[in-house]
C-alpha cells in the first residue's frame, strides 16, 4: 500500500512539474515576443508608400475567428479604416493600387473611392496600375478613379462596358431528376424562389433587375464623370466603344499612362522620396493596435444570418452572422459606458427569420438603453439583411447598394422519386401528424401546402408592419415598396427605405451626431472582437480537419463555370423553414 501510495505521489508532482514548465515556456514565448515587438515597432518606415492590391475578391467585413493555418483576410472596412489612419500618418507619402479581373463591385468602389480621395486631400498621392478593365461591372474602374493618374500596359484590354445581370434556374434539372420544389413566396419580386421554381425569368423579375442594372449603370457613370472631369455624354460613347486597348483609352482621357507595374512603382518611390519603402496594406492594418475604448462602436455583420453561434476550426470561423454572437456583440457595445452610439456595419443577403429576429430585438435593446444606432449598408444589406436593420435611428446605403427585398420564401424540394432513378430507396417512420412535414423524401399534403402558405403569409404581413414601425412609414408605402423586390441603394432612398446615400463615413458622422460626439473623434471600437492567434490555435485543438488531401481537387471543381452557382443553389435550397433570403444576383 505504501509502494502505491509513492508511485501515485511521485505521478502527481510529475506531472505537476510538466505542467508548471509548460506554463513558464508560455509565459516566456509571450516575453520573446513583446520583447521583439518593442524593438521592431510596427515596422512602418520613416518614409513609406501603401501598396494595395485589390485584384481578388474582398469581403465588406469579417465576423469570423482568425484560423492558425489561414490568416484574418483584409476586408473593405479594414481598407476604409486603414486609410484613414495612413491620412494622418506622416510616415505614409502615398498609396499605389493594383487592379484587374473585375474583383471590385461598383458598391465597394463607391466605399473605397472617398478614402482615396480623403488621402489626395491631405497631401498624399494616388497611383492605380490597372492590368486590364473587365467588361464584368464598373467597379474596377469607378476605383481607379480616384488616383491622380491611372496607369495601364501597353495593348491591355479596356472594356468597362456597363452593368450586366443573370441568374441560374435549376427548374429544368429538378424536372429531369424528379424532383419536386414546392416553395411558397411572397410576393411577386421575391425571385430567390424563381431559382428553383422557374426555368426563365418571370416578368416581374426582369422589370427588377433590368431596373437594377439600370441604376448602378447610371450610379458608375456619374461617378466617373465627376473624377475625370468628363461630361456624361462623353462617357456613355467612351464606354460604349468598349472593348478597346489601352492607347485608345489614354486617347480618350479615361487612362492618364501607358507603363508597367514596376515602372508606377518606381515612380510611387521617387514621389515618396529618399529612402522610402513599399508597406503592403495587410501589414499595415495588422500593425495598428486595437482600439480599446471610443464613443462609437462599430459592429460587423458580414454574410448569411443563420441561427446559434460561429464554430471555429483550423481554418478561422465560418463565414456567416450567427445570430447569438452578432447579438452578444452588439449588447456588448451597449454594456460600455464609453459608447453613446453605434454604427451597424450591414453586409447580407439575408437567411434565418428566428436569427434575424433576434439580431433586430438587440438592435431596439440598444436604443432602449439609449444608444444611437445607425446602419451603414455595404454592398448587399437585403431580405434578413434590411430585417436587421429596419428600426434603426438612420440608414445609410451607396447608390449601388442592395437593399430591400421585403418577402419570404419557404417550402422544399423533395426528391423521392429522385432516388428512385439511381437505384436509392429510402423509408420514414413518424408518431405524430406532422413530424416529418420537412422531409425531402415525400412532397406536401394539400393540407401541409396549405399551412406553409399560411405561414409565409404570416411572417410577411410582419415583415412589413416591422419595417412601416421602424421606418415611420405608412403600411400602404411599404406594402408598395415590398412585395420582394430589390432596390438599389438610390432607388430605395426615393421609396424611404433608406436616409441618406453614402459610405461607412457618412453612417459614422451621422452616429456621432446623434449621439452628441465630436465628428473629428475618428476612433471606433470594433466588435466582435477576436482573440486572435492562440484563439484560432485553441479552436483547432477542438476537432480533427478532414480531406485536406482532396481539398485543392474540389476548389478546382467549384471554380468551373455554372458549376459554383449549381452547386450553391442545390445547397441553399429551402428545407421548410421560413426564409428572409434574397435573390441569388451578381453584384455589380
Amino acid at each position: 500500500m505504501v509502494s502505491v501510495l509513492k508511485w501515485l505521489r511521485a505521478i502527481f508532482f510529475s506531472a505537476l512539474n510538466g505542467i508548471a514548465a509548460f506554463v513558464m515556456a508560455i509565459i516566456l514565448l509571450l516575453v520573446v515576443v513583446l520583447v521583439v515587438s518593442l524593438a521592431r515597432g510596427d515596422g512602418v518606415p520613416a518614409n513609406a508608400v501603401l501598396a494595395l492590391d485589390l485584384r481578388e475578391s474582398l469581403a465588406d467585413s469579417s465576423n469570423g475567428e482568425p484560423g492558425l493555418l489561414v490568416p484574418q483576410p483584409v476586408t473593405v472596412m479594414d481598407l476604409v479604416l486603414a486609410l484613414d489612419a495612413a491620412r494622418r500618418d506622416a510616415r505614409i507619402k502615398g498609396v499605389t493600387v493594383r487592379l484587374g479581373d473585375g474583383a471590385v463591385f461598383l458598391s465597394q468602389a463607391e466605399e473605397i473611392v472617398p478614402a482615396l480621395t480623403a488621402l489626395r486631400r491631405a497631401g498624399k498621392f494616388v497611383l492605380v496600375h490597372a492590368s486590364g478593365f473587365n467588361s464584368g461591372g464598373l467597379g474596377d474602374y469607378v476605383a481607379a478613379t480616384a488616383a491622380d493618374a491611372i496607369w495601364m500596359p501597353p495593348k491591355s484590354h479596356f472594356a468597362p462596358a456597363g452593368t450586366g445581370l443573370g441568374e441560374i434556374f435549376l427548374r429544368g434539372l429538378f424536372d429531369k431528376i424528379e424532383a419536386k420544389p414546392e416553395i411558397a413566396k411572397r410576393a411577386e419580386y421575391k425571385s430567390a424562389a424563381d431559382m428553383y421554381m422557374e426555368k426563365t425569368m418571370t416578368a416581374p423579375d426582369r422589370e427588377q433587375l433590368t431596373r437594377v442594372a439600370q441604376s448602378t449603370y447610371d450610379s458608375g457613370v456619374a461617378a466617373i464623370a465627376g473624377a475625370r472631369h468628363l461630361d456624361v455624354a462623353a462617357v456613355h460613347a467612351a464606354l460604349d466603344a468598349s472593348p478597346q486597348l489601352s492607347e485608345d483609352a489614354l486617347a480618350a482621357h479615361l487612362i492618364d499612362h501607358i507603363g508597367y507595374d514596376d515602372d508606377l512603382a518606381a515612380e510611387a518611390l521617387r514621389r515618396a522620396g529618399a529612402g522610402a519603402k513599399s508597406v503592403k496594406i495587410k501589414d499595415y492594418v495588422r500593425s495598428r493596435d486595437p482600439v480599446l475604448s471610443a464613443p462609437i462602436a462599430l459592429v460587423e455583420a458580414h454574410g448569411e444570418i443563420r441561427d446559434g453561434t460561429a464554430g471555429d476550426s483550423l481554418f478561422g470561423g465560418n463565414d456567416g452572422i450567427a445570430s447569438d454572437d452578432l447579438s452578444k456583440a452588439i449588447d456588448e457595445a451597449v454594456k460600455d459606458k464609453a459608447v453613446k452610439a453605434i454604427v451597424l456595419r450591414v453586409d447580407s443577403p439575408g437567411g434565418s427569420v428566428s436569427a434575424s429576429d433576434q439580431i433586430l430585438h438587440a438592435v431596439k435593446k440598444a436604443q432602449a438603453a439609449g444608444k444611437k444606432v445607425v446602419v451603414s449598408m455595404g454592398s448587399v444589406a437585403a431580405s434578413g439583411g434590411y430585417y436587421i436593420s429596419l428600426s434603426a435611428d438612420k440608414i445609410v446605403a451607396q447608390p449601388a447598394t442592395l437593399t430591400g427585398s421585403i418577402g419570404v420564401l419557404t417550402g422544399k424540394v423533395s426528391v423521392d422519386k429522385s432516388l428512385g432513378l439511381v437505384g436509392v430507396s429510402a423509408e420514414e417512420v413518424s408518431a405524430g401528424k406532422n413530424p416529418l412535414m420537412d422531409s425531402a423524401l415525400r412532397p406536401y399534403t394539400p393540407e401541409q401546402w396549405a399551412a406553409v402558405n399560411h405561414e409565409a403569409d404570416v411572417i410577411y404581413d410582419d415583415f412589413t408592419q416591422k419595417v412601416a414601425a421602424g421606418r415611420k412609414l405608412p403600411l400602404t408605402q411599404v406594402r408598395d415598396a415590398a412585395r420582394g423586390r430589390v432596390w438599389t441603394g438610390a432607388d430605395a432612398k426615393a421609396h424611404g427605405l433608406v436616409d441618406e446615400l453614402g459610405g461607412f463615413w457618412t453612417a459614422a458622422g451621422l452616429a456621432a451626431r446623434l449621439a452628441g460626439v465630436n465628428p473629428a473623434n475618428t476612433n471606433f471600437k470594433v466588435y466582435p472582437r477576436h482573440s486572435g492567434v492562440f484563439g484560432g490555435l485553441r479552436a483547432s485543438l477542438g476537432g480533427a480537419e478532414e480531406a485536406l488531401a482532396t481539398l485543392a481537387q474540389v476548389r478546382v471543381l467549384l471554380g468551373l463555370p455554372g458549376v459554383r452557382e449549381i452547386v450553391g443553389g442545390v445547397a441553399q435550397a429551402p428545407r421548410g423553414g421560413v426564409e428572409l433570403r434574397a435573390p441569388h444576383l451578381p453584384r455589380p
